[in-house]
């Protein structure tokens, strides 16, 4: 931003910058990242399709998944269909032979992203997405998404009517949020729009399908980052970073979806996905099995639900019916209240590498 230009999601990088970007994504590899992660579902103008072939090479020469909000996410109007997002990172992940993870296929079009992720599966290749399990999706005001040409233009959604402000307990108009995305870029936005509360009853039942619970910065009111000691109600922003588990628990078992299935996405897949990888540490998790790691919720099937909602002072609730979790074995929710001064967790990580691997040739890509 030294010239006053904040481009990242607009300007796509020359060539300097985009090597730069390629050493500094295999330096983290190098240190034992989990991937590359890439945001270009919002930032869909600044990354070219070239830029996002070299980040999923960058994982692929050490074996390792890119994990993606894709282009065009959400778009339901041709040319910028969200299937042909998923169909670029989709590409890209067969011709290299690369694990791939797509975050949050739940708008216009999931039916058909999901049919060609099962079709790559059953060809052997390790790919998955997830949703989550909310009516509104969530970001910043800076993302191309809801920016007036795309959220205006192309989905003919009106602000009053679909971008919900956290902190203001209430919708937006457009001056609001022209006034946002030019002085509060970072601030929380809760957008509403597609159709998703009629195709959450499709999800739940669906086997490959992960959960997230994509968790966000805990900002109070004034957008302040909270302590660790403050009050629940005192978030303001998503409830999915509070009850995405608990609420999925409670669907799933409102329509006789078989417990199994519904663990699997919450749980199993994921262990799956990244211990398929090489991970040891996700080999050892997401089974209830003698020798893994005692990672456990225990919940009540006949009282489990969310508490989080869209209201403001309700949007950081814990879920109810989750009087016990284990992290490696310890207590750290007991009696349904979390342990505050206990930290169990552990790093999941890859080995730390003497020497990067980006000016060395991938052996075998597939």
């Amino acid at each position: 931003m030294e010239d006053g230009v904040d481009g990242w999601s607009s300007v796509p990088s020359n060539r300097e910058q985009m090597n730069k970007t390629t050493a500094q994504l295999d330096e983290g590899l190098r240190l034992g990242a989990l991937g590359v992660g890439s945001t270009i579902g919002y930032a869909r103008e600044g990354i070219t399709t070239y830029e996002m072939f070299e980040a999923q090479w960058a994982a692929v020469r050490y074996g390792r998944l890119t994990s993606v909000h894709h282009r065009f996410h959400p778009g339901a109007s041709p040319p910028t269909e969200t299937q042909t997002g998923v169909n670029e990172i989709l590409v890209n992940a067969i011709v290299l032979g690369a694990p791939l993870y797509i975050h949050h296929d739940n708008d216009y079009g999931w039916w058909e992203n999901q049919e060609k992720l099962q079709m790559a599966r059953d060809q052997g290749y390790n790919v998955g997405s997830s949703f989550y399990p909310w009516t509104a999706r969530s970001g910043n005001y800076g993302v191309s998404i809801i920016a007036p040409e795309n959220w205006e233009g192309s989905k003919r959604y009106k602000y009053e009517d679909t971008t919900f402000g956290p902190q203001l307990d209430s919708f937006v108009t457009k001056d609001e949020f022209l006034s946002f995305a030019e002085n509060e870029l970072g601030r929380t936005a809760i957008v509403f729009g597609s159709p998703r509360e009629q195709w959450l009853n499709d999800w739940i039942t669906i086997e490959g399908y992960g959960i997230s619970g994509d968790g966000m910065a805990r900002l109070d009111i004034e957008g302040n980052l909270m302590s660790w000691d403050a009050l629940y109600e005192d978030y303001a922003g998503h409830p999915r970073s509070a009850g995405s588990h608990a609420l999925v628990l409670r669907l799933a078992l409102e329509a006789n979806v078989p417990l199994i299935l519904t663990l699997t996405q919450l749980s199993y897949i994921h262990a799956k996905r990244l211990g398929d990888t090489g991970l040891r540490a996700m080999q050892v998790r997401g089974r209830m099995q003698e020798g893994m790691v005692a990672d456990i919720t225990i919940f009540d099937p006949e009282t489990v639900t969310e508490k989080a909602n869209y209201t403001l002072g309700q949007q950081g609730l814990p879920s109810e019916g989750i009087p016990y979790v284990l992290v490696n074995g310890t207590l750290v929710v007991k009696n349904s209240e979390v342990q505050r001064d206990v930290c169990a967790g552990q790093p999941i990580r890859f080995p730390i590498e003497e020497i990067g691997r980006l000016f060395r040739p991938v052996a075998n890509r597939s």
